[in-house]
């Protein structure tokens, strides 16, 4: 069965989902409290690790702020005044959970099991697709990895499927589209539009797109030629006029790229002074910190000369000027709030679409340091997945609060259309994997039902040039499920970590041996899910090749998987 078919949502308001037909949207209910629909401004980081911003990483180390390195007073008075959960969960790479926060559903469930750069495609190969595959499948995807491997990687979807000829019909709906009343807008990194593919831009999703580039990375100097080429040069044999790639926008005069994507979320909110009648939804979508580690000479010059360098491992004036630029992003957007009055009514939230990339586990070493944490970009422990999320709402949501509660992307969806009052999003009928997480905020009464989501999973079936935080040789596939307290990693080489989350958050006690029932129990139903939500092709397989006298690893590959799924072979 096509993963497509099988993430079907049947209530009105998602319309029947991944069929197609986009009719049936839902309207607010009639609440008193929710009468005047708030306006929302989601601010998307890229790579910002969860100790990068000041304020957590006190949280976590109770270290003062004025021993850091890194700068973040924006994002600390955010959360001095709003929300903040200490264990939310992403997915380990970008478009995977940009699918996620899309959507409210798994990301593997839709077949995002990977971010990339540029790659090949039956679509813009214009190549026949394979039965019980996706038109925007890769055709491969895989690092240059020298050492034996016991697996063979598996695809990945590139594109959300917005309902056209080539996805026969299939849309996911997006929270745009299920958000009928609002204006919506996206600004920055799209990144799962199948790499410039037509129809599946923000514009399909329901989105005014003010300035965007469907691609994982972009250079922070220079960067409007690039976002505005529309020759197919990459992909000569796309079936398609123009490359979709990206818009650069209205020109803002800034220079750098942080910057224009701050002032054109700006000029978006004056243009709405005309038309308070209607609420907005703006996505900021920011590709800092991402690579390339490029910053504004003045900031660089400030940091190299900080006598705090070091702290934490933190100790790159290039990046730490970066996380200085997504800081006066958000300062900029709440000043902007204030001044136009839009801060009465205004939902803000914060999050980072992965972990931060841990420079110990990099080939180069760069990035930053997820220090208490274990792991960062493309694990799945908790410093590749756990990151900052911060929700800010005047007079609504309590400020300086913590929530403890776990929580993940897919639950950003049904929030979102909670708090625009839609009903449908606390409907059983729903086949979302995310929940409203409004019972958690205890200011907000408006809510009859409660959180009760305990568990939640990863997939990522890709052999990756970063380094394993367990033997440094390089990453395997792995999957992992939260439940409860308890966190099981999937090493698809043969390996099980087992930890409790709760009492051990920096995974430093591998439970795996000591409690092997506990591990196998988590393991199938690890299993089970996968076979039950994630599509054939989308597991990785195992190597004919593999040469098991040639294993640099602890132990050779074990086969955990056959007995539970059936492969593509």
């Amino acid at each position: 069965m096509n993963v497509l078919k099988s993430v079907v949502c049947c209530s009105t308001l998602i319309a029947c989902s991944l069929l197609g037909c986009k009719e049936g949207r839902s309207e607010p209910h009639t609440d008193e409290f929710l009468s005047n629909q708030p306006n929302i401004i989601l601010i998307l980081a890229d790579d910002f690790g969860i100790m990068d911003a000041q304020s957590y990483a006190h949280h976590f180390t109770e270290a003062d702020t004025s021993s850091m390195f890194y700068e973040t007073p924006n994002i600390n008075k955010l959360m001095a005044q709003g929300t903040s959960f200490s264990q939310a969960y992403a997915n380990p790479l970008c478009s995977p959970t940009r699918a996620s926060l899309l959507t409210g559903l798994y990301a593997a469930r839709l077949g995002f099991t990977t971010a990339m750069p540029h790659r090949k495609t039956y679509y813009n190969q214009d190549s026949k697709v394979p039965h019980g595959f996706y038109i925007h499948d890769v055709l491969e995807h895989r690092d240059d990895i020298k050492i034996e491997q016991a697996l063979v990687n598996a695809t990945s979807n590139s594109a959300l499927p917005t309902g056209t000829e080539t996805d026969n019909g299939y849309d996911a709906v997006s929270i745009a589209e299920a958000l009928p009343k609002y204006h919506s807008a996206f600004i920055g990194k799209w990144h799962i539009g199948g790499f410039g593919a037509e129809g599946h831009q923000p514009k399909e999703n329901g989105f005014e797109t003010l300035a965007y580039f469907d691609g994982g990375a972009s250079s922070y100097f220079n960067w409007r030629n690039v976002w505005n080429d529309t020759s197919k040069h990459v992909f000569p044999k796309i079936p398609q006029e123009k490359w979709e790639i990206g818009n650069a926008g209205e020109f803002t005069n800034e220079k750098y790229l942080t910057d224009d994507l701050t002032a054109q979320a700006l000029n978006f909110i004056d243009t709405r002074l005309n038309s308070q009648n209607q609420p907005f939804f703006l996505y900021l979508s920011h590709f800092a910190v991402h690579s390339p580690y490029e910053a504004k000479p003045e900031d660089v010059n400030y940091f190299e000369s900080k006598s705090t360098l070091g702290w934490n491992n933190h100790k790159d004036p290039v990046y730490a000027s970066m996380v200085k630029s997504i800081d006066a992003s958000v300062g900029a957007i709440m000043k902007k709030l204030e001044n136009t009055g839009f801060d009465n009514n205004t939902l803000v939230i914060f999050m980072s679409d992965n972990g931060g990339i841990d420079s110990k586990l990099t080939p180069r070493g760069d990035g930053t340091d997820n220090a208490p944490f274990l792991g960062g970009k493309a694990t799945l422990n908790e410093g590749g997945i756990r990151v900052p999320l911060v929700f800010w709402w005047k007079g609504k949501v309590a400020a300086n609060k913590w929530i403890d509660t776990p929580v993940d992307c897919t639950d950003i969806f049904p929030t979102l259309l909670e708090v625009a009052g839609m009903e449908e999003a606390r409907s059983e009928d729903l086949e979302l994997d995310g929940q409203s997480l409004w019972p958690l905020f205890d200011s907000i009464q408006f809510s009859s039902e409660s959180y009760s989501k305990t568990t939640h999973f990863w997939h990522y079936p890709f052999n990756v040039i970063y380094n394993s935080p367990y033997d440094h040789l390089p990453l395997t596939p792995h999957s992992a499920i939260r439940d409860g307290d308890f966190k099981l990693i999937f090493d698809w080489h043969g390996r099980l970590h087992l930890y409790n989350i709760a009492e051990d958050p920096f995974e430093s006690n591998d439970l795996a041996s000591q409690w092997p029932e506990k591990a196998k129990h988590l393991h199938a139903k690890l299993m089970v899910w996968l076979r039950d939500k994630v599509e054939p092709r989308y597991y990785p397989s195992i190597n004919d090749n593999y040469n098991e006298s040639n294993e640099l690893r602890d132990q050779p590959f074990k086969d955990l998987f056959s007995a539970y799924l059936k492969t593509n072979d």
